[in-house]
């Protein structure tokens, strides 16, 4: 926990449902496996992504956008807020591509906190969304339940892995990257909101291309429509039914994210310990169990060096 916020996963389900805890109607997010525009189409209409990267701790900050332009007025016509608190760049991320629709039924508090923080510079409105207690109490009860607590702080270090959300959506007809952490929204060229779905895939192979060609942990999520309305429009019962299915399972994983399970172990392990001394057979089930331990290191061995000999020349 950082000052209030909790770090959450860039998940599908999660991403879903914390809009729905926040009021929005009829969103979902999609995860793309691949960068594939046609297949981004196909969940059309699409309104957004939100992309997950390792953050380049140590790398310096230049008066150019790396990629595209600065584009400095941009900030006083649309939603940009400058993150100003660890933690909160998964839901900012979001809300940068939510609060910049006109097309979407946001709810009544996000809508009049949009309207709050409209005239606010980027950096009042970080601090106004930082302290928003619905939105950081709707992005915490997504968090992963943590029974240990580490309350030492140190300056990050480039062998690091930090990891950031930013989002990349089409307004007033221009495709913007949406980051916090940058001085204003980045301008990636004209781009009408059917376009979106081709224009955004050469940004993102560009930013990827920045990369080793080894590092392959990037994730990337979809805001798109409820897929239910398109299908239900069309008779697709079978759509319909398998998205039911779909957020009941997402249900039960958000439900499990609440929960550490520490406790749960400790005591099975102590009725399992009790019942084997009870019985008498417990010397006998710690012999097995380092019998099985040793046997597996064995195997472990033979393998290692099963694979040493094909690699010999």
């Amino acid at each position: 926990m950082s000052g209030g916020w909790n770090t959450i996963e860039s998940d599908a389900g999660v991403f879903t449902y914390l809009v729905d805890n926040l009021g929005v109607k009829n969103v979902q997010f999609e995860e793309m496996i691949a960068l594939d525009a046609d297949y981004l189409k196909q969940q059309s209409p699409v309104y957004g992504v939100i992309f997950l990267f390792k953050y380049p701790v140590g790398q310096k900050k230049t008066d150019q956008a790396v990629d595209g332009q600065y584009d400095f007025a941009a900030s006083e016509d649309i939603f940009f807020a400058n993150q100003t608190i660890q933690n909160a760049c998964a839901t900012q991320a979001i809300l940068s591509v939510l609060l910049n629709r006109g097309d979407l039924d946001l709810g009544d508090q996000l809508r009049e906190f949009k309207e709050f923080t409209q005239a606010f510079p980027a950096e009042l409105r970080g601090e106004t969304l930082s302290n928003s207690e619905l939105i950081r109490g709707v992005h915490n009860s997504f968090a992963r339940s943590n029974p240990f607590i580490d309350e030492g702080t140190r300056a990050a270090t480039e062998d690091d892995d930090l990891y950031h959300f930013i989002a990349y959506t089409p307004i007033n007809g221009i495709l913007y990257e949406i980051d916090g952490l940058q001085p204003s929204p980045i301008s990636h060229g004209r781009c009408k909101e059917e376009e979106f779905p081709e224009k955004i895939i050469p940004v993102l192979q560009r930013r990827i291309e920045r990369y080793p060609a080894t590092e392959i942990r990037f994730n990337l999520l979809a805001m798109v429509q409820d897929l239910r309305i398109k299908a239900a429009e069309i008779g697709d019962v079978e759509t319909v039914a398998r998205e039911d299915e779909k957020r009941k399972l997402w249900i039960w994983e958000n439900e499990l994210r609440r929960h550490n399970f520490v406790g749960f172990a400790h005591e099975v392990l102590k009725r399992a310990v009790a019942s084997k001394l009870r019985d008498g057979k417990y010397d006998e089930w710690m012999d097995e169990a380092k019998q099985k331990a040793r046997d597996r290191m064995d195997e472990r061995k033979k393998v290692r060096g099963q694979k040493e000999d094909i690699a010999s020349p």
